[in-house]
Formats: C-alpha cells, sequence, structure tokens
C-alpha cells in the first residue's frame, strides 16, 4: 500500500508545530497542514495579543503610581489608545515571524495550506486532492464558544479573536464570562481607562481556582472599580444607538440591564471539529473534542490528538506537552501515558494568579488531615520595595508533608508557581522546599517561607523541646 507521508498533522498552532516538528526530527517524512496561518491561537488571538496588552496596561497604571516611588513627573499624561491597540498588532506580527513556513520546510516538513476532510483513516481530501498517510496527528484546536444569546448574532461583538483589531479603545465594555480570558481582559481594559462590568453565570468569578487566592483577585477588580455580577446569565442583546443593552437574569429570574460600547463574550473555547468527517476515519468525538485515551489515541489505531481538540486542559503549554506525548506513541510501538497529576497555569491578570494541583476544597473532599501553609506578599522585603504587596502563596500538603496543591495571587506568580511545579512532579515533601537556599530579597521567598512553617510547626510540639533540653542539659 503506497503511502504519501508517515505522518500528517493537521493543524498549525503550539500543539501541530510541535508535533509535526519532532515526526521530522524522528526521521518520518511528515506534512502538515493549516487551513489559515502558521502559530494558532495564541500567537494570533489568545497568549500573545493579551500579554502585550496586559503590559501596555500594566505600565500605564505604574505611570500614574509614580509618587508611590518618590517621583515627581508632569501631571498631563496621555492615554492615546489607537497607538495602544497598535503595539499590540505589531507585537504579535513580530513574534509570528518567529515561525515562518520557510523555517518549517527547512526541517524537513512540508507545510500545506487548505481544508483537509478524512475519506477513511489513512486518506484525506485536501482541496480536491488526495493524500495517504500511516499516521495522523489531530491538533486542529478551538475557536471561541459563543451562547445562544437573543440578539447577539445581531450586534458586532468581540470575542478574544476581533478584540485586538480594534481602532481604539470603546469608553465602556461587558464581559460575559468570568474565566481566565474575561479575567485578563476586564483588567487590561479597565486600567486603560475602560469602564467595564462583568457577567458572570457561576456564584462567583474565577471559579476553578482556590477561594482564599481568587478573593484576592477580585478584591483588585472591584478596587479598579470594575462593576461584578456574578450569579447572572445574558439572556437577551439590544442595539440602542452606539449602545449595546444586555439583559441579565439571576436565579429568582428578575432581568436587569448592563450597558456598553462593545460586548465581550469570553465563556469559554470550543473545539474545532467541525468539517473534517473524521466519523469517516473511525474517530469519535463530540462538541467538547476529540476522544483519546491515555496514550492520546483516537478511536482510530493510527490517529493521534493532542492540544484543544484533545483536552481536557486548553493551555499552550499543555498543547506542548501533549504534542511530545502523542508524536512518540504514533510513531514507535511502545507507548507512554499522559500525566496530569501536576498540571500548571497561570492567569496573567495584576496581580497574577496562578496553581497546580488541588485547591483546599478540593482536597479537604479527598484527603484527611491536609495541612495549609501561607506566606504573604506584605511580609516578603522585596514585594515591599517594589510597592507589590497584594498577594500570598498558598500551599496545600497531605499529612506527610507531600504537596497536593500550590497557589500563588501576586506579582510574577506565573514565574514562582514552578518551584511547586517541580516540588510535586518530584514528589518531593515540602520540606524539600525550605532546605534550598533561596536568594534574598527575591519574590521566590515566599515559596520558601511557607515550606518554612512545615518545619515551625514540627518544633512546636512539646516532645521536641523536651528531647533538647535533655541533649543541652548533659552535652
Amino acid at each position: 500500500m503506497h503511502f504519501d507521508y508517515d505522518l500528517i498533522v493537521l493543524g498549525g498552532g503550539a500543539a501541530g508545530l510541535v508535533a509535526a516538528t519532532g515526526g521530522a526530527s524522528l526521521g518520518a517524512k511528515t506534512a502538515l497542514i493549516e487551513k489559515n496561518k502558521l502559530g494558532g491561537d495564541c500567537t494570533w488571538d489568545g497568549c500573545v495579543p493579551s500579554k502585550t496588552l496586559l503590559k501596555s496596561a500594566h505600565v500605564y497604571s505604574m505611570v500614574e503610581r509614580l509618587e508611590e516611588f518618590g517621583i515627581s513627573a508632569d501631571p498631563d499624561l496621555k492615554l492615546d489608545n489607537s497607538r495602544v491597540l497598535q503595539h499590540v498588532r505589531d507585537v504579535v506580527q513580530k513574534i509570528s515571524e518567529h515561525h515562518p513556513p520557510e523555517v518549517f520546510e527547512e526541517r524537513g516538513i512540508k507545510i500545506l495550506f487548505g481544508s483537509a476532510a478524512f475519506i477513511d483513516s489513512h486518506t484525506l481530501d485536501l482541496d480536491g486532492k488526495r493524500m495517504r498517510a500511516k499516521r495522523f496527528i489531530l491538533a486542529t484546536g478551538s475557536h471561541p464558544m459563543v451562547p445562544p444569546i437573543e440578539g447577539l448574532q445581531d450586534i458586532d461583538y468581540l470575542t478574544n479573536q476581533n478584540v485586538f483589531s480594534l481602532k481604539s479603545l470603546p469608553r465602556s465594555l461587558a464581559v460575559l464570562g468570568g474565566g481566565p480570558i474575561g479575567m485578563e481582559l476586564s483588567l487590561a481594559f479597565a486600567k486603560l481607562g475602560v469602564e467595564v462590568s462583568i457577567v458572570e453565570m457561576a456564584d462567583r468569578l474565577m471559579a476553578r481556582e482556590d477561594k482564599e487566592v481568587a478573593d484576592v483577585l477580585v478584591a483588585e477588580l472591584k478596587r479598579l472599580g470594575i462593576k461584578i455580577h456574578v450569579g447572572y446569565k445574558a439572556v437577551r442583546v439590544v442595539q440602542e444607538g452606539k449602545l449595546s443593552v444586555v439583559t441579565i437574569e439571576g436565579n429568582d429570574k428578575k432581568p436587569s440591564t448592563v450597558t456598553a460600547e462593545k460586548v465581550l463574550v469570553a465563556v469559554g473555547r470550543a473545539a474545532n471539529v467541525q468539517g473534517l468527517d473524521m466519523e469517516k476515519a473511525g474517530v469519535k468525538y463530540s462538541g467538547k473534542g476529540v476522544k483519546v485515551d491515555a496514550t492520546l489515541r483516537t478511536s482510530a489505531s493510527n490517529i493521534y490528538a493532542c492540544g484543544d481538540v484533545a483536552g481536557p486542559y486548553q493551555f499552550s503549554h499543555m498543547a506542548e506537552y501533549q504534542a511530545i506525548i502523542a508524536t512518540g506513541n504514533a510513531l514507535f510501538p511502545f507507548k507512554r501515558k499522559v500525566n496530569y497529576d501536576a498540571v500548571p497555569w497561570c492567569t496573567f491578570t495584576d496581580p497574577e494568579l496562578a496553581r497546580v494541583g488541588l485547591t483546599e476544597e478540593e482536597a479537604r473532599k479527598r484527603y484527611e488531615g491536609i495541612k495549609v501553609y501561607r506566606s504573604a506578599y506584605c511580609e516578603n522585603d522585596r514585594a515591599v520595595t517594589d510597592a507589590e504587596e497584594k498577594g500570598l502563596a498558598k500551599v496545600i500538603t497531605d499529612k506527610k508533608g507531600f504537596i497536593l496543591g500550590a497557589h500563588i495571587v501576586g506579582a510574577s506568580a506565573g514565574e514562582i508557581i514552578h518551584e511547586y511545579v517541580l516540588a510535586k512532579t518530584s514528589k518531593w515533601k515540602i520540606g524539600s522546599l525550605s532546605s534550598a537556599i533561596h536568594i534574598y530579597p527575591t519574590l521566590a521567598q515566599v515559596v520558601k517561607r511557607s515550606a518554612d512553617q512545615y518545619y515551625f510547626e514540627i518544633m512546636d510540639k512539646g516532645w521536641i523541646k523536651s528531647i533538647l533540653k535533655l541533649f543541652l542539659k548533659f552535652l
């Protein structure tokens, strides 16, 4: 049986690019098919533009705080919001140039653009051309989920796919969704002077995060004047002149309204599974994504999936992790299983919110005798020097000291969390982080200080003090 390729990867985002690079590096004749542009959602519509906008918002807010640092300057601070958004697009373009098709062609990957659909488990149709491969990896990503709200389709609503194309910042913004995307963009726009309202169906914002930690972020949102409507569902949108009026309802079904110049839909993401005719290849899928086993193999033995289309974690770093495993499993007879015991993520708000493992609530439901250790940013000398005193590090352990979960809210949380990630991945006890020497003064000392409490707790036990007294008496 003739095959055009050993491996065909569908999708040119984070997962697809890693998978194709891995396949070619291992000596497989590899092709990558992308419908639009290489780089995927993270480069063009997600991580890169949102973090760039957040940086601009942070810089602007820091300039407004100059007097806190003993600096006097011209108080006539002007924000050119059209230049802010152009800066975002300039950065996106700069980063997109890191992975042009030619770079991957030089690595031995055939880059093909177009819409592909399966004919059978070994055959694809690419815009009328048939091609065959021994194995496939699905890495088609995801897109913004848009709920069926009455009247929403009749207005020019925003998602992460078009919000960064705005020519200027709106005066007001209604954000539907209180998860990571909604929080990051709400905070960035608010810091840049936009009047922001958030509508969230759950009873609190950031419902997946540890409540104690998330409450620190929520307090900052309120300080910025963001209006928060939790426990409410958007049921209707009507355009009135230049404004959109969103009707919301709580559990009591009593309607109220939120009015804004623009509406941003940020209620989650849906897997890209449509138009591929995967059923012809024997691949089982649903609106939530492709069904995979622990080796990332689909219901078709020669087809694997990774990244957002496979889930359950829709993060670029998880896409890369899965892509490496999927590629190896697709090409070799021995199989590795994914391990989700220490999956970290970060919401890049200001302050940042990062986590790995279980929340305190989740840990209490699963384990008896858990321990919780905390270290406040306001007690960290570097946080004080940097005027970044809002936040805390929180770590949850079992009764033996093994880390069940860790959470940080504060400056550079996304960087600092990796100490906890390494300890949890390596199955180290919390005491190991206390034993490691940490540079002073650094924000990372919040990790050491939280771990120090593990030893303080042991030393406070009466029998240890009694033994020490005996040693001191006879030595």
